[in-house]
């Protein structure tokens, strides 16, 4: 029996076909405790999910159902390392990298020493960098670090190196995941092969994204390095779970950083794959990072579902996708440092939960993931809130934003601190005002200037549902308090919709199918027994 079928679904849908599905957000607001009741405290995070289509009963009823479906189990079992990703019969245990070896139990617990001794082996790595003794082929220092990477080898660090910029770094990071050629030519030409190191990171190291831009990153080191191995053992690391095929690249042991396969790509940021962001922020700075998202864990493992904030945003998720029929979801983070968490959020998201069989293999007959997309608010309210104030789709929000900016002196402009925070109270603002708009409507228009939208072409319905998410400052800490609370958010969403959230399957058809085609274009007597619209678009190509 699908979760469709059980007593806590129908009765969510007997509560939103009785009225909850039509409540009107400002409606809900005429009780003048709500925002204090819907709102949760955790350490140097805050959440306000009053903005949400949804009463006391709702929560309620949306609590049984997580009961119904055994979530605290289900949190145990992800939190204590057993194996929760049934499909490749692989624990998922990313909460392990950062549980620092206290409090943890299970196979959580075994795996303590070997994480920790890599990390050991990672922070002698980022000190010889940043202290300038690591030294390329000439003799000269490093001072430039390109991570070649894709999905959750890029994507992690990428995003995380960008949101805590502001802290000052002896190296230049750039990031090359692309395979067209453009990427890795725009960042090249302006780099030093004496003083450059490549990162190798690949989970498999058969992704052929990452090796072919490893092959030109050789070739263009091969172009002043004669000899192959000073060229391998002075410019080039390499993290992933495949020592044995790290070696046969060519790269050697003192360079090699591994982690396992029960730490998925798109969480593995949290393992050896975060050595850019150690990199950046210094290895005393990423276990900052890993005890911020300690606490998340802490906190998902042991609060009550009620005041459970993971819980409680993947809860709310689910009723608005499958209740009230809101099948798309933004995220708006208002600090232009967060420009990349829509994207990583995007893949955390929609590679775990874009399922459409159950655990059983059995097709659902419920939607499950939302369509996730998202921009740094300034720049969307520019672009995409027309559509989220004016258009016919619904759309949940989830609006992020720091309190406090202590970072103005790292940007040299300590003189403009005046306006440096205006813009940030600006800034801030304008989240807290869009937020209120999307959920009150025209309503939100003071009685002076009503008259100004007295036409159909300004009207604004409103009733749209959004959280608000603040975080004390942007720091390490915090990020990894984010961060966590989405990739449980994500699970908690998994276990009510019954999928497994931690494999991938449908990004493995499309690298096997695109092997077999650019063989076709190297001979088109392969592409023979293709579709009529790949033969022709070959035949446009070769």
């Amino acid at each position: 029996m699908g979760v469709e079928k059980s007593s806590a679904w129908k009765a969510l849908l007997e509560h939103s076909n009785a009225g909850a599905s039509s409540q009107k957000l400002m409606d809900l607001f005429k009780d003048e405790s709500r925002s204090e009741r819907f709102s949760i405290d955790l350490e140097e995070m805050f959440l306000d999910y009053s903005k949400n289509r949804i009463t006391d009963q709702t929560l309620e009823l949306l609590l049984d159902l997580a009961t119904q479906q055994q979530l605290p189990n289900w949190i145990e079992k992800l939190l204590s390392g057993e194996e929760v990703n049934d499909t490749e019969h692989r624990s998922a245990m990313h909460a392990a990298l950062r549980a620092g070896g206290a409090n943890v139990k299970g196979k959580a617990k075994d795996v303590q020493v070997q994480i920790e001794t890599e990390f050991k082996k990672m922070s002698l790595i980022v000190e010889k960098i940043r202290s300038g003794h690591w030294r390329g082929f000439s003799g000269k220092p490093i001072t430039d670090v390109v991570n070649i990477g894709v999905g959750g080898s890029d994507l992690g660090p990428l995003m995380m190196t960008n949101a805590l910029q502001t802290i000052k770094s002896p190296i230049n990071l750039h990031f090359i995941s692309s395979i067209d050629g453009t990427q890795t030519s725009n960042i090249l030409k302006n780099l030093n092969q004496e003083t450059t190191l490549f990162l190798l990171a690949s989970k498999s190291f058969t992704t052929i994204d990452t090796l072919s831009n490893a092959e030109t990153a050789k070739d263009w080191l091969a172009e002043v390095v004669d000899d192959a191995d000073t060229l391998l053992s002075q410019h080039f690391i390499g993290v992933s779970t495949k020592p044995d095929m790290m070696s046969e690249w060519g790269i050697p042991k003192d360079n090699q950083l591994v982690f396992w396969d029960w730490v998925g790509g798109r969480y593995s940021m949290w393992s050896t794959i975060g050595l850019p962001i150690a990199l950046q922020i210094g290895m005393s700075g990423f276990r900052e990072m890993l005890e911020g998202a300690s606490v998340m864990d802490k906190h998902f493992g042991e609060a009550p579902l009620s005041r459970n904030i993971p819980v409680l945003m993947g809860l709310i998720d689910v009723w608005n996708i499958n209740f009230l029929g809101i099948h798309a979801k933004a995220i708006l983070p208002y600090d232009a440092r967060l420009k990349y968490l829509p994207s990583y959020f995007e893949q955390l998201v929609m590679e775990s939960n874009g399922k459409s069989v159950n655990r059983s293999g059995e097709k659902v007959a419920y939607k499950t993931c939302p369509i996730l997309w998202g921009e740094v608010g300034p720049n969307a309210q520019h672009a995409f809130y027309q559509l989220l104030h004016q258009g016919t789709q619904p759309v949940m929000c989830d609006f992020i934003a720091p309190v406090e900016r202590d970072d103005f002196d790292a940007h040299g402009l300590t003189e403009k601190e005046g306006s440096l925070r205006y813009q940030h109270e600006l800034a801030l603002a304008n989240c807290f005002a869009q937020s209120r708009v999307l959920m009150l409507g025209d309503a939100a228009i003071p009685d002076a200037i009503k008259a100004q939208f007295d036409s159909p072409f300004k009207h604004y319905p409103g009733n749209q549902p959004s959280n608000t998410i603040l975080l004390k400052s942007i720091s390490a800490k915090t990020m990894g308090m984010l961060v966590a609370l989405y990739e449980h958010k994500t699970f908690v969403e998994s276990v009510i919709w019954e999928i497994n959230p931690f494999d991938q399957w449908g990004v493995e058809l499309g690298k096997l199918i695109a092997k077999e085609t650019h063989a076709a274009i190297k001979d088109t007597k392969k592409a023979e027994e293709f579709d009529a619209s790949t033969q022709g678009l070959i035949k446009r190509v070769i």
